[in-house]
């Protein structure tokens, strides 16, 4: 299917039919999801693709048992979560001394990255990040944080969603369909996961093959004049 194809056909369905999404689909999938950009390449995403019937029946009652998680015939759980930037950063240290990077490169994830990943006890670290960028941002244009947990959480989500759009394209793509859930319990899906503290659930999905009774109308939105500004 051609790239506009499928960002034109992709729709939230909340009704999908019994048959099956083939695992050499969801694999692909996968692939396209963690070819998404995100922040600093460090990857700070996981995807629970939960297929066990009691773990995936629970799964549903946390999502509110709402229909685009009942009727679905996968769900896919992404999560982000900063700290796993020092699961990323010696593979991509590595990389870079392979292929010969820019030193000013090596650096960067040598020296900055471990810097800017951590927050220390009770946000410890915040401070001196805080003063440091303030004090050299008189006198140049500087990034204003991360200076705490919630900063680098933030940025792993954003990575994330970039993610879970790679992925519900590429769902589309397949022929298949998918609705992202925002609307779930966090906590006690993490529980059930067994995720850290700094863990986030970004969304679930759930994927399958969209029913006659998917959607309820056209597709809305907004005229490109209300939100595209030139300027």
């Amino acid at each position: 299917m051609e790239f506009y194809q499928a960002v034109n056909k992709r729709r939230s369905s909340r009704k999908f039919t019994d048959e099956p999404v083939p695992q050499e689909v969801m694999m692909r999938c996968f692939e396209a999801a963690i070819k998404a950009p995100n922040s600093s390449n460090m990857q700070t995403w996981n995807f629970y693709w939960v297929r066990d019937a009691e773990k995936k029946k629970s799964l549903i009652k946390y999502c509110l048992s709402q229909s685009a998680a009942r009727e679905a015939n996968e769900l896919v759980v992404v999560a982000a979560d900063p700290k796993l930037w020092k699961r990323s950063n010696p593979e991509v240290i590595k990389y870079t001394e392979e292929v010969k990077a820019p030193s000013i490169v090596k650096t960067y994830y040598q020296k900055l990255i471990p810097f800017t990943y951590r927050w220390g006890l009770f946000n410890c670290l915040a401070p001196i990040k805080w003063t440091m960028s303030t004090f050299f941002g008189f006198f140049r244009p500087t990034v204003r944080g991360p200076y705490t947990k919630r900063d680098l959480q933030e940025i792993a989500i954003k990575s994330a969603a970039l993610a879970c759009e790679n992925f519900v394209l590429a769902i589309e793509a397949e022929g298949f369909s998918s609705c992202m859930m925002e609307g779930h319990d966090e906590r006690r899906i993490k529980k059930m996961l067994k995720l850290g503290n700094s863990a986030r659930t970004v969304m679930v999905i759930g994927i399958g093959k969209p029913s006659d009774r998917a959607l309820w109308g056209h597709q809305f939105r907004l005229p490109l004049g209300d939100v595209v500004h030139i300027i």
